[in-house]
């Protein structure tokens, strides 16, 4: 790509991604901190990627969506993840008709825009394996009916760390649907004194008000498709994913006994389409490694299974992927 090119897509750039600041600062209005979190479901909604966020209760994970819900204006559904749920409370079902003899269709709440999944591992498998189709797919079947979803159409799920009691861990399938797991923390001291004094009072809280239309962020989606990306970069991308499946051919022999599975291709393109978007949050024309990095553990850290000797170790998926990145030469 010339210099030309790459000068007229940054000035593309920054004209598509002006509404990005317009979101920030309205989210800033009741979010206080969370900003890589906000990032992550940022990046998510650029690429297409359906985002699980890891947390105990309390940490604004369910205020997050349902705030980024409002700033953007689509239609959004939050579904509390319950023990009892059954797979037509989300899909939908056939009501029969005994006048006319007829089944008609009422459509469920993920015929929306943007779905909170709340505590979604509450659930037991069944219900939790009704969201695959929608979120690879992107449509839904009742009965001999398929409907095509609305774009932008976008998961967001939440839950609890399984080791908290009444959670069940989630499907490999479904967990390999998601682009990015995001583990949330606490707030520092500073943004825990600051979200005491917004919330430690009585009376209507702020609303948050649409600021960005869906149309912005199909028309951003477009643009990462001409974002510059070396050949170095993609083949630096295949080597993260190819050293999670075979650690001996790059060096990592001390890490076979400990991984069980690597990650899937799925891996190799979410790696690729949440580079793009964080290059264009940046406001770059082009992907550099470091943008692969940054968002490499959340795109890996749940897509490496590890063995029973390395839960033996007490080691974490996360120690494994970051051993990789350390080990992979940088181009």
């Amino acid at each position: 790509m010339s210099t030309f090119d790459l000068a007229a897509l940054t000035a593309r750039i920054q004209a598509e991604s002006a509404f990005i600041r317009d979101l920030r600062k309205e989210l800033s209005h009741v979010l206080v901190g969370q900003h890589y979190m906000v990032e992550r479901l940022l990046i998510g909604l650029l690429a297409r990627g359906h985002v699980l966020l890891e947390g105990v209760p309390g940490l604004a994970k369910t205020l997050t969506v349902s705030s980024l819900a409002g700033a953007i204006g689509m239609k959004f559904q939050r579904i509390q993840f319950t023990p009892d749920l059954l797979p037509a409370d989300l899909l939908g079902t056939l009501i029969y008709n005994q006048k006319t003899g007829d089944f008609s269709i009422k459509k469920g709440p993920l015929f929306a825009n943007l779905i909170l999944a709340d505590e979604i591992n509450r659930s037991p498998a069944k219900v939790q394996s009704a969201l695959l189709e929608s979120m690879q797919e992107r449509q839904i079947t009742i009965g001999d009916t398929t409907f095509e979803l609305e774009e932008p159409f976008l998961v967001l799920a939440t839950q609890n760390p399984i080791e908290q009691e009444g959670t069940y861990p989630l499907p490999e399938a479904q967990v390999d649907r998601f682009m990015m797991k995001i583990k949330v923390g606490y707030p520092t001291e500073e943004e825990e004194l600051e979200i005491m004094r917004r919330n430690a009072r009585t009376g209507p809280r702020y609303k948050v008000h649409p600021v960005v239309q869906p149309d912005q962020i199909l028309s951003a989606r477009l643009v990462l498709n001409d974002l510059y990306m070396d050949e170095r970069v993609e083949r630096y991308i295949i080597n993260l994913v190819l050293a999670t499946r075979d650690p001996a051919s790059y060096k990592l022999e001390t890490l076979v006994p400990l991984i069980d599975f690597g990650a899937s291709p799925r891996a190799s393109i979410n790696l690729n389409l949440a580079a793009r978007a964080h290059a264009f949050l940046q406001t770059r024309a082009y992907v550099t490694p470091d943008d692969v990095r940054s968002v490499a553990m959340d795109v890996l850290r749940h897509r490496v299974t590890i063995t029973y000797e390395a839960e033996a170790e007490e080691m974490e998926a996360e120690t494994i992927v970051q051993r990789v990145l350390e080990k992979i030469e940088v181009p």
